[in-house]
């Protein structure tokens, strides 16, 4: 009885594990860097305008805090304080947890450090009882597709330590423009968004002190941007949706 020679492998079984094991290296390559370096975010409200409107896309740095236990390992058991953690700085754009549930995502421009106190009187933003200075500009800030309120006054803010920025005021005597004193508590930071009187940050009870754990990361910059009549996936209204002039700028 004569014997068979072995079959010759298929190729074709070679070049699909290759691919296979190319497909779950390149999701791994990814998983880590959304994990440590930098994770994609984009903006659905207004309460960041005119720094950041919606239909913006943006990139938060993972690593320029360190690392919490919220919102970067997920299951693992909760840890106090960050790993590898470098201060942020005051004027910083932040994306954070909330901290009622641990698990949503608010972006804000951080305002308060540990120890701080803040107030707004009649408008007017003080931190440590120094009024901070604004400066009216001529006219407020008008993008395609998102033209300010009729009402709507921008002014360029000069926080302590330099971060100058532009906000948005409908006015000094709306709901939020006069609080009590806020005490920042220790491993905690205050935020507000710049679109002072339309946004849900540290003055009201929805969102509060935010604990240095549950910081995300730096708002970076902008790596693509849709007016409002436009959806990401929506590709065939692109030539006419997309904000050329707002790609790649840097956020401060």
């Amino acid at each position: 009885m004569t014997n068979k020679p072995p079959a010759e492998p298929d190729p074709r079984d070679d070049g699909m594990k290759e691919t296979i094991r190319t497909v779950i290296y390149a999701m791994i390559i990814a998983l880590v860097i959304r994990t440590l370096a930098f994770e994609p975010f984009n903006i659905p409200s207004s309460s960041m305008v005119p720094t950041l409107l919606i239909g913006d896309f943006l990139f938060v740095s993972k690593y320029e805090y360190g690392y919490g236990s919220v919102g970067t390992f997920w299951s693992m058991p909760a840890f106090s304080g960050r790993l590898f953690g470098h201060e942020p700085k005051r004027g910083d754009v932040v994306v954070f947890k909330l901290p009622r549930d641990n698990a949503t995502d608010y972006i804000k421009r951080l305002i308060g450090l540990p120890g701080d106190t803040i107030q707004m009187r009649h408008g007017i933003l003080y931190i440590n009882g120094t009024p901070v200075e604004r400066e009216r500009l001529a006219a407020p800030i008008s993008e395609r597709g998102n033209p300010p309120p009729e009402n709507a006054t921008d002014y360029l803010e000069h926080l302590p330590g330099g971060v100058t920025h532009i906000i948005r005021k409908l006015g000094d005597d709306q709901p939020l423009d006069n609080t009590d004193v806020f005490t920042v508590p220790s491993h905690h930071y205050f935020f507000m968004g710049d679109n002072r009187d339309n946004s849900q940050d540290s003055r009201t009870k929805n969102v509060g002190y935010v604990s240095e754990g549950n910081l995300v990361g730096k708002a970076e910059f902008l790596f693509f941007s849709l007016d409002e009549h436009a959806h990401f996936w929506e590709f065939w209204k692109w030539p006419w949706a997309v904000r050329i002039h707002r790609l790649f700028n840097k956020i401060t």
